[in-house]
């Protein structure tokens, strides 16, 4: 018995395939650093120790919840637009412009990363925004402002616990 290949049917949304692709290719790098985000900041919840213990501890489980919630909503995205999504360490390590952090930082420092990673995460979603609106991909553009405003206030909060 010879397996028959399966075509998958044309995806005519008004936006080329050649378009798509190249947002697929952003929202897989916002994926990536999403996922890699999302890691550094459960791990961070995990093993964060010092005085501001407690206060770290739910604040970072909120903040990994939250992100967790957003892989999705990336993922299926790139699924709606007709690509598969990436889903390996091996794929995100590849794609990612954050680099993951060794050992267990002390806390301030795992605040830190995490503001530099927020924002790099920005950054990510912030590059795709020029390409969705040329082709006027209303609900990756909507995802994308989504995104933004979570990590740039995140941001903003994880800085205001660095200041004197």
């Amino acid at each position: 018995m010879s397996a028959k290949k399966v075509k998958t049917p044309n995806i005519d949304i008004g936006i080329s395939e050649a378009d798509r692709a190249k947002i697929v290719k952003g929202l897989s790098g916002l994926l990536a650093d999403s996922y890699t985000l999302y890691l550094m900041t459960h791990n961070f919840h995990w093993n964060v120790t010092g005085p501001q213990f407690n206060s770290l501890h739910v604040m970072f489980m909120g903040q990994y919840t939250e992100q967790w919630n957003a892989l999705d909503q990336i993922a299926e995205r790139i699924r709606a637009l007709g690509f598969p999504a990436p889903g390996t360490y091996k794929e995100f390590v590849k794609l990612a412009s954050i680099k993951e952090v060794e050992g267990v930082p002390k806390a301030n420092d795992m605040v830190r990363h995490l503001v530099a990673a927020q924002e790099a995460t920005a950054r990510t979603a912030r590059k795709l925004l020029p390409l969705v609106g040329e082709v006027d991909d209303q609900p990756t553009a909507d995802l994308l402002t989504q995104r933004l405003d979570v990590h740039e206030k995140t941001a903003w909060m994880l800085r205001s616990l660095l200041e004197d």
